[in-house]
């Protein structure tokens, strides 16, 4: 066993190299959507990983990764500063970005206590409108707000923003963070979130799904979301990287597309340090739509 590890470590770390470029520029008239888990924030640890002393010391850098992909449409996963229970009323990260970006809002976002919080989705003011904005969870009792998994574990949701840009043309964007540790959780979420997206598929509306899914393009959850009508983009690589540039398996962060959305080309993935630091243990996954 160690010497498996130490192999797969050894692999990670050539893996990490020539995968730090910057991003390209987005093309002339693209839509630049982007996906990242920035990892929650422990209010009471003062100091070790995640800790409040940690964010102070990776903020910076989280805000640098936000500027240099310049998105127009980021969604975000465990964006929680987490105390114990659901209460949400602190939350450092958003307030970080949104203070430092002024040119943003944060949709997928209210008053903790009828709108979870930990999944926002920051648009560009100057070119989208939020219509409206949802939530529901990989539950039994997906309208309950803060219900737990279907087999019990702790809660996780899908948040929804509808928008409409300065031309005009609506879209929805779904934003996933399906649970890491049951599989059948993940298919049980994946199928919640076909049933919930199929009118919107079926009507030929513009629909784009992004998120951690904790699972490989080529699984079974992923199988259930491409049956329901979404196409993956090919993100190449790892997405996870345990917070060292450890780069060990493939993507389980992911956008897909259904509708009169088409992808302008493949996606990026931001493996880059800013600042000597990492600022989060995923990388951002990025991609250029046009919607037509």
């Amino acid at each position: 066993m160690r010497l498996i590890l130490t192999l797969c470590v050894l692999l990670g770390l050539l893996s990490c190299g020539p995968r730090a470029a910057p991003l390209p520029p987005a093309p002339p008239g693209a839509l630049r959507i982007a996906t990242q888990n920035v990892h929650y924030i422990l209010l009471n640890k003062p100091t070790g990983p995640w800790s409040v002393a940690d964010w102070e010391d990776r903020r910076d850098a989280l805000d640098a990764a936000f500027k240099a992909i310049a998105p127009d449409i980021i969604a975000f996963q465990e964006m929680e500063s987490f105390r114990r229970g659901d209460d949400g009323s602190v939350n450092l990260a958003r307030e970080w970005l949104l203070a430092r970006n002024p040119g943003y809002a944060a949709g997928a976002s209210g008053d903790w206590r009828s709108f979870p919080s930990t999944q926002p989705i920051f648009y560009r003011t100057d070119r989208f409108t939020l219509i409206d904005q949802g939530w529901f969870f990989f539950s039994d009792t997906p309208d309950v707000i803060y219900s737990r998994t279907f087999d019990g574990s702790y809660p996780a949701f899908a948040s929804t923003v509808r928008l409409r840009d300065r031309d005009g043309r609506v879209l929805t964007v779904v934003n996933l963070h399906f649970e890491y540790k049951s599989g059948s959780n993940r298919l049980a979420s994946a199928q919640l979130v076909a049933d919930r997206m199929a009118p919107l598929i079926a009507a030929g509306e513009r629909v784009i799904l992004t998120g951690d899914l904790n699972a490989l393009r080529g699984s079974r959850t992923a199988g259930i979301l491409k049956a329901a009508g979404f196409s993956f983009l090919p993100v190449a690589g790892s997405t996870y990287h345990l917070n060292r540039g450890l780069n060990l398996f493939g993507a389980i962060d992911h956008i897909a597309v259904a509708g009169p959305v088409a992808a302008l080309g493949p996606p990026h993935v931001q493996r880059r340090r800013f600042d000597g630091r990492w600022p989060s243990d995923h990388y951002a996954v990025v991609a250029d739509v046009g919607l037509n």
